[in-house]
Order: structure tokens, then sequence, then C-alpha cells
């Protein structure tokens, strides 16, 4: 099979997986329109937005400072009197690129301890607490259950409690 052949038949296939038909191996339909984009679901769920915020400020910072270091190098290079005040101010934004780099690492944190994160129903430590709950349930039921035998077999063949 040449490359041609195959590009027809992956762009069939994805027509024809995005028109709902069911299997669409090896299906080859003439004159199919090619799907310039293809939805797929998100492997993992979109960041919150407060941290989605942080980090594209981070990441704007982070390319500013790249860029500045890179002129303050070219400027040294050529012996330009610029050299210096970039350097200088090269150095500055690194401390804020970092200072910005752990704000998306606090907000993450500080949105996780707010809002709970999801974990896995199959987790081994929700499993463990589970069990330990329903331990403790059964635990306290038993107690109850007998202190109520107790009190109720106290007062037989005594006229009065004094």
């Amino acid at each position: 099979m040449d490359t041609e052949e195959r590009r027809t038949t992956t762009s069939s296939a994805a027509y024809a997986a995005d028109e709902g038909v069911g299997d669409h191996r090896g299906v080859e339909t003439a004159g199919a329109p090619r799907q310039l984009w293809v939805e797929e679901p998100a492997v993992r769920p979109r960041l919150p937005d407060p941290v989605r915020t942080a980090a594209v400020r981070a990441v704007i910072i982070t390319s500013l400072t790249i860029m500045q270091a890179l002129v303050a190098y070219l400027c040294t290079l050529a012996g330009s009197w610029l050299a210096f005040p970039m350097v200088l101010s090269s150095v500055a934004s690194t401390v804020v690129a970092t200072w910005g780099v752990l704000d998306v690492w606090v907000t993450r944190q500080v949105w996780n301890q707010r809002h709970g994160v999801v974990s896995v129903p199959s987790s081994t430590a929700r499993q463990l607490r589970r069990e330990r709950r329903k331990a403790r349930r059964t635990a306290r039921r038993a107690a109850r259950s007998g202190h109520r035998e107790e009190r109720s077999h106290r007062g037989t063949g005594r006229l009065s409690q004094a």
C-alpha cells in the first residue's frame, strides 16, 4: 500500500468515524470530504481558572526573561553600552520569573486544598478508610446493643432501684 492509498483510507475512516458509521476499517468512500479538525476527548481535565491564569503569566514572564537574557548576551558580544543595564535587568527578571513559577505551584496547591482533589475510586487509601469506618460502625453497634441488653436485664427480679 503506497502513501496515497493510506491517506485516502485514513481520511475516509476519520470521516466515517465523525459521521457515526460503525466499524470503518477498510472502508473507502469515493469523494468523501477530508475533515480539517477532528475533536478528541481531553486526556486530562482542564486546569482551574486561577491556576491557568498563573501559568500563562509565568510563561509570558519566563519567555520575556529568556529574550532579555539573549539581548544582554548579544549586547555583550557587540560591546554595546546597553550590555550592563540589560544584564542587571536580566538578573531581576530571573528573580521575577522564579516567583511566577512558584506562584503557579502555590496557586495549584491552594486550589487543591480549598476545592479538593478528585481521587480515583480504586485508590488503596480510600478503600482502607472505608474498611476502618465500617469496622468502627459495627463495633459501635455491637457496643450499643450490648449496653441495651444490660439495661433491660438490670431491672429484672427487683421491685425498686433504691
